[in-house]
């Protein structure tokens, strides 16, 4: 995957948080942490829009009872 640099300001504290999840073995680098904390936010994200559809769905199947296709059925 390509890659592009960016300048990112943050509280030193956080920087220090990152440092020690480094020096513990977490991580290997800044750039690593911060990556992998990009990418579980994304994944939080997805996972609420895919929560909010089966909401949804739930919401139709309880107001149409009739249109559920039972799960035996779809393997």
């Amino acid at each position: 995957m390509a890659t592009t640099q960016v300048q990112v300001r943050i509280p030193k504290e956080l920087v220090k948080e990152i440092d020690s999840w480094i020096s513990e073995g977490r991580f290997a680098s800044r750039s690593e942490a911060i990556k992998t904390i990009v990418a579980l936010y994304d994944e939080r994200e997805r996972t609420r829009k895919f929560y909010k559809i089966l909401v949804k769905r739930s919401d139709e199947a309880r107001k149409r009872p009739q249109s559920l296709i039972p799960l035996e059925e779809i393997s």
